[in-house]
């Protein structure tokens, strides 16, 4: 890539974006105002403000070097999706100019029969709507203006994650300010969700991973043995950056900067190839945005270092998968942290009431939760030795742990105190670091970080819409009914009644903590005995998307309407089987074009040889090649009737109509029988010699970087 001219940080940080610092400087005073009224708090945009906006936007853009621009929004693909209109416009005497209207800003019509819709579109019903989301700043990729939307249908259906999250984003402002009110706090007037995910994601080398059916049609690899070494040293975890990687990061950072993507920590994670990206907090809707980004530029600027970029939740079998922590926390718009529990958290009732909303939230609600991490690819990482289990539980370490639980006692004054200590490290030299007042577990689905909770279950591909979208919507529903009580409370003993109602939510949620280790089959256990769902397939878990209790949910807090959540949870069990349909039919014509072909390769060879022996030693019996040619002849039998088995169950799929029915015949047959394929061409591709072999193996893809 070029070297920038301006190499400062500061002078290239968001150099690409139309943000707050741009309209400030550029637009009128009234017309600024007007768009931060409507960015904040949803005012209606005359068609004038959006005029003059169009036009300071369009020079601004030209300047860049942009001759488009796009709409671009995130339809229910989970990618994102864009259509270009370049700025020209006919003069009438064989010239041009360049414009850009209001109109045109404000809104698209893209087509919206051919994207997702689960029954809310028909193929001839095309017509759908894109609305420009001033709270998201347009930016310039590609020569593009790229303008962020919402997606909807000509109805007016959300078709896309956007809407539904700024809905719910409303709805926990307006319950948390609510609350907030009925505390004492009357100087809030709006609250936000603040996001920061961590991407995890795998680099490999892009000559190897075009040679690799499975990865280019599926994003994971489908046949494979593992090669002699995998992650057993951890070795990798935190490790010196290769010189041609830390390339790629510094080059990834500089691009995603530009586009104001606040990218802050890298490292190498546990796997192999393996590495993390993590930005700093924003406000979730534009999270969502800069993470749809930031998997977009990974993908782009991989390919310009002869990298592929894997952001599949499993690429490779018997190694760490990927996901994406979605660390979560409440904003007010005087700057305070909600979840902050400050020196003396048992005495912050404001702390107290949202930490205890949050624990009901998940608990009441950790069925949709683990709905909205749900998806093909995340099955088969949920629960293996990198992720948490499919059962949702809550970590909230020691010292919260104490606050909770004189809570429950109902008697604060004898709480047991934890203090932060110095910790020696026993030489002189070393500084003396103040400990935490409680430690930290990766095996928790959701687990508090000290001001924020961290929800660990994503998977590396996935719209962080998703999972926030509920976890808003479920904490502005106990938020509701909580400020109900506190607002109902009379008399002078009000912090004692508020401690009262706490005590009631913690005695019916408390199930949900759990503090131990979450990859044990003893928790796995104990979580069936508290009454704990555990999903651990998407077919389980997607009917609780249209029950009535997420219906009641969604539609009380105008998140979704029934039919919304009826068209996504139709999409999502769609996609499901789509997926493993392809990745059925990939690993057959994997299997038979290339390890077969490699594997009768190499027995004709073994032949060749064992002929050209007897030729020599007559009497020649139980040689090397002989053994090695009856194992693989017997594999390849056992091979032969798996993918005949395999090809019948496919065809089989392809005739379930009902979307829950053909999920279930997917997960519960067709990966069944593809395991089964699996191992039996895993352990056969040992005896084979690499030359013999169309792909490469494991120990190339994972360890060829440098």
């Amino acid at each position: 890539m070029e070297e920038e001219k301006v190499t400062g940080i500061p002078e290239i940080y968001g150099s690409l974006v139309f943000n707050d610092k741009v309209m400030r400087e550029r637009l009128p005073k009234d017309v600024y105002k007007a768009v931060h009224e409507t960015a904040k708090n949803g005012s209606h945009l005359q068609l004038d403000v959006a005029n003059s906006v169009a036009a300071v936007m369009k020079n601004w853009a030209l300047e860049k070097g942009a001759t488009h621009f796009t709409h671009w929004f995130q339809p229910m693909t989970g990618l994102t999706a864009e259509k270009h209109d370049s700025f020209i416009s006919p003069t009438g005497d064989g010239g041009v100019i360049m414009d850009f209207s209001g109109k045109e800003l404000v809104k698209g019509e893209p087509d919206a029969s051919s994207f997702p819709s689960g029954g809310l579109r028909a193929t001839f019903e095309a017509r759908g709507y894109t609305a420009w989301d001033p709270s998201s700043p347009a930016f310039i990729k590609d020569g593009t203006l790229y303008i962020p939307t919402a997606f909807c249908s000509y109805g007016g259906e959300a078709l896309d994650k956007k809407t539904p999250l700024l809905r719910s984003m409303q709805a926990l402002s307006d319950a948390a300010v609510k609350v907030l009110h009925a505390l004492g706090d009357e100087d809030v007037k709006h609250v936000d969700t603040t996001v920061g995910a961590e991407q995890e994601y795998f680099l490999i080398d892009k000559d190897l991973y075009l040679k690799r059916k499975d990865l280019l049609m599926c994003g994971r690899t489908l046949i494979g043995a593992p090669a002699p070494k995998g992650q057993e040293m951890e070795d990798h975890y935190f490790g010196v950056l290769k010189p041609k990687v830390a390339e790629y990061m510094h080059d990834l950072d500089r691009e995603l900067w530009k586009l104001g993507v606040p990218a802050k920590t890298k490292h190498n994670e546990v796997a192999p190839s393996q590495h993390e990206l993590a930005p700093i907090f924003e406000t979730a809707n534009i999270a969502v945005d800069h993470n749809q980004l930031m998997m977009e530029m990974m993908k782009k600027v991989a390919d310009k270092h002869n990298y592929a970029c894997l952001l599949h939740e499993k690429p490779f079998e018997g190694i760490n998968g990927s996901g994406k922590h979605n660390n979560w926390s409440i904003i007010t718009d005087t700057g305070k942290n909600l979840l902050d529990p400050g020196k003396d958290p048992l005495s912050n009732t404001e702390f107290l009431v949202f930490l205890i909303a949050v624990i009901s939230a998940v608990d009441e609600y950790a069925d949709l939760l683990r709905v909205s991490v749900a998806t093909a690819g995340n099955d088969h990482r949920l629960g293996a030795n990198e992720a948490p289990p499919a059962v949702i539980s809550i970590f909230v370490g020691d010292e919260l742990a104490e606050v909770l639980k004189a809570i429950d006692s109902g008697d604060i004054s004898h709480m047991k105190k934890i203090s932060k200590e110095k910790m020696e490290m026993g030489a002189d030299v070393l500084p003396h670091i103040t400990k935490d007042t409680t430690d930290r577990n990766r095996t928790s689905p959701f687990a508090f970080t000290g001001n924020k909770f961290e929800f660990r279950m994503p998977g590396s591909s996935l719209s962080i819409a998703d999972p926030n979208i509920v976890l808003n919507t479920a904490v502005a529903e106990m938020l509701t009914r909580i400020e109900k009580e506190i607002s109902a409370i009379s008399g002078d003993d009000k912090d004692e009644t508020i401690l009262a109602i706490l005590k009631k939510y913690l005695d019916a949620h408390k199930k949900v903590l759990f503090n131990g280790n979450g990859y044990t089959d003893e928790w796995i256990a104990e979580a069936e005995k508290r009454g704990l769902d555990n999903l651990p397939s998407l077919p389980d878990a997607m009917p609780r998307l249209v029950s009535e209790k997420s219906i009641q949910l969604f539609t009380s807090h105008d998140v979704f309407t029934k039919s919304e959540l009826e068209s996504r949870y139709e999409i999502f069990l769609e996609n499901y089987s789509k997926t493993i349909h392809i990745e059925s039919l990939t690993m057959q014509e994997m299997v038979r074009k290339d390890f077969i072909s490699g594997m009768v390769k190499y027995e004709d060879k073994l032949v060749s040889e064992r002929l050209a022996k007897k030729k020599l030693i007559p009497d020649l019996s139980g040689s090397l090649e002989e053994k090695i040619i009856c194992k693989l002849d017997k594999a390849g039998a056992k091979i032969l009737d798996q993918l005949e088995s395999l090809e019948k169950d496919t065809a089989t799929a392809e005739t379930r109509a009902d979307g829950l029915e053909a999920a279930k015949y997917y997960h519960e047959t067709i990966l069944e029988d593809m395991e089964a394929l699996r191992a039996t061409v895993d352990a056969t591709e040992l005896l084979i010699p690499e030359e013999y072999l169309s792909y490469p193996t494991y120990g190339e893809l994972l360890f060829s970087l440098r």
